[in-house]
């Protein structure tokens, strides 16, 4: 590890900001708690906000046109074919498809600020190939980790600092000067909000930033991702909170079909379907997506489209040209609703998403494309609970799949190809959410049997025979369990299993 990463110029900055903005977020944490038995719905005290006229600070020309956006961990050979693939924008993601170990996250920041400064290469050990940046690369955001996670390797004075500062501060840190003198800027994407006031303590985190290094207001950006169900009733609220340092908004429909199932946890109508039935075409989610696009170009602000983790099946034709036939779907779709952009996980997808917006987008972006919908999407829209059946089959790819990641992560790994899809931790979110929802309220499936603890584990011991001899084992099995037949269901997999990670 560099330890110019963590230098004593670094350390104060990251100090600062949490002696700053601990305390804040702890507020925001325990003000969700508080908010947890409330079925979400669009805030009164904020109709002003939604009614009157105003605009977010125009997006910088650099990033007016963001058509098809890559995504992944800030893994070296993945950052830098990533930037090279041909997308318009590279997300660096410390979130979701990242294992949060010590090592992974300073890697990660060693391997951005190479990146930044256009001299990051690197060798595969196995087949000895070199890798290193083209002269074009897609413009580079990060995710930082969400609010509610923390960083145990790193102390501050009131304990451990929040892992949202720790990876917000170090990538500015240390990149903002040489983003600036090569005509970009510090892009973020931020995860998991669900509550106007936590985009405001984002704002403020900005502020404070650019003030601290005499930067002009609005010199960061950030995309918010819509993924959690109380956020989709305050999108205009968010936008308007980070007007003068947004980007846009984002649909995170995987985490969103998971927010799905725990906010509404408490409510026995609100039983999922087998989740590969819970699809764009349902109509909870159409709400939502043009819900998004219909706020954001209101607002002048990029509506960026859901991910297509389909991976290229190089062995089966066949089964290939169907994967690719869902994706050019799905971005078909996202373009004529108004979608600016989109997301793929894959580099193979790149072109297969961009031919899509190429077609159906002339412009850089569709901002100024009004989308006026027959009706007013309402509460009860967004709230719909999908329809379709619970069945065997979905159990056991809940659990085979779920099985499968959380073993991953607790190795080290948290970007996972699993059935020719590239999963991260939302995937196992839905998985171990879906069968706690199942158990709690004894769901009976298609085949008549009914969803009980004693056959859960018996599907659960047929299922995760073939793993046995999958490294931790016995622990992936042992803290899985406990996600899916706790008494009362763990907010995020992560903070638990972050207390795993050696």
């Amino acid at each position: 590890m560099n330890p110019d990463i963590l230098s004593h110029e670094a350390k104060l900055f990251l100090n600062t900001l949490s002696d700053t903005f601990s305390n804040k977020i702890k507020n925001l944490l325990n003000e969700r708690e508080k908010r947890k038995n409330f079925t979400p719905n669009f805030l009164y005290e904020t109709k002003n906000i939604r009614d009157n006229d105003w605009k977010i600070l125009d997006a910088p020309k650099e990033i007016s046109d963001r058509r098809v956006e890559i995504t992944g961990p800030p893994v070296r050979k993945m950052i830098i074919n990533a930037l090279n693939s041909g997308a318009n924008v590279y997300m660096a993601d410390f979130e979701d498809s990242n294992c949060p170990t010590f090592e992974n996250c300073i890697q990660g920041q060693i391997n951005l600020r190479d990146a930044v400064r256009k001299d990051i290469k690197y060798t595969d050990p196995k087949t000895n190939k070199h890798y290193s940046l083209k002269d074009q690369t897609a413009t580079l955001f990060v995710r930082p980790r969400g609010l509610h996670l923390v960083e145990k390797n790193y102390n501050v004075s009131s304990g451990y600092i929040p892992a949202s500062l720790f990876d917000f501060g170090l990538y500015f840190f240390h990149n903002y000067k040489k983003l600036l003198k090569n005509g970009s800027r510090p892009y973020f994407y931020l995860p998991k909000i669900e509550h106007y006031k936590e985009a405001r303590l984002w704002d403020d985190i900005f502020t404070f930033s650019e003030k601290a290094f005499d930067l002009p207001l609005g010199t960061i950006r950030a995309t918010v991702l819509i993924e959690t169900l109380p956020a989709a009733f305050q999108m205009n609220e968010i936008l308007y909170e980070l007007r003068s340092h947004s980007a846009g908004l984002n649909c995170g429909r995987w985490d969103y079909i998971f927010s799905f199932i725990k906010t509404l946890q408490n409510d026995r109508t609100a039983i999922l379907p087998d989740r590969d039935q819970v699809g764009m075409n349902q109509h909870f989610l159409r709400s939502y997506t043009q819900l998004l696009v219909q706020t954001c170009h209101q607002r002048g602000a990029h509506a960026i489209g859901g991910m297509a983790a389909q991976i290229p099946i190089k062995n089966n034709t066949d089964q290939n040209e169907i994967a690719l036939r869902k994706v050019r779907e799905d971005k078909l779709r996202e373009v004529t609703d108004g979608h600016d952009g989109t997301w793929v996980a894959h580099p193979g997808l790149v072109s297969v998403a961009k031919k899509v917006f190429d077609e159906h987008m002339k412009t850089p972006n569709q901002i100024n494309k009004k989308v006026y919908l027959n009706w007013t999407i309402s509460k009860n829209d967004l709230l719909c609970v999908p329809k379709g059946t619970c069945t065997e089959k979905g159990l056991r790819n809940n659990i085979r799949i779920g099985f499968q990641y959380l073993n991953s992560w607790l190795n080290g790994n948290g970007c996972v190809p699993i059935n020719n899809l590239m999963e991260d931790a939302a995937t196992a979110e839905i998985s171990r959410t879906q069968i706690w929802q199942w158990i709690k309220y004894k769901v009976w499936l298609n085949n008549g049997k009914q969803v009980t603890k004693k056959y859960f584990f018996e599907i659960l011991n047929e299922e995760l025979d073939e793993f046995k001899n999958s490294n931790k084992y016995e622990e992936t099995k042992k803290i899985f369990i406990e996600f899916c037949t706790s008494k009362k269901l763990i907010d995020f997999l992560t903070p638990k299993c972050y207390d795993a990670l050696s």
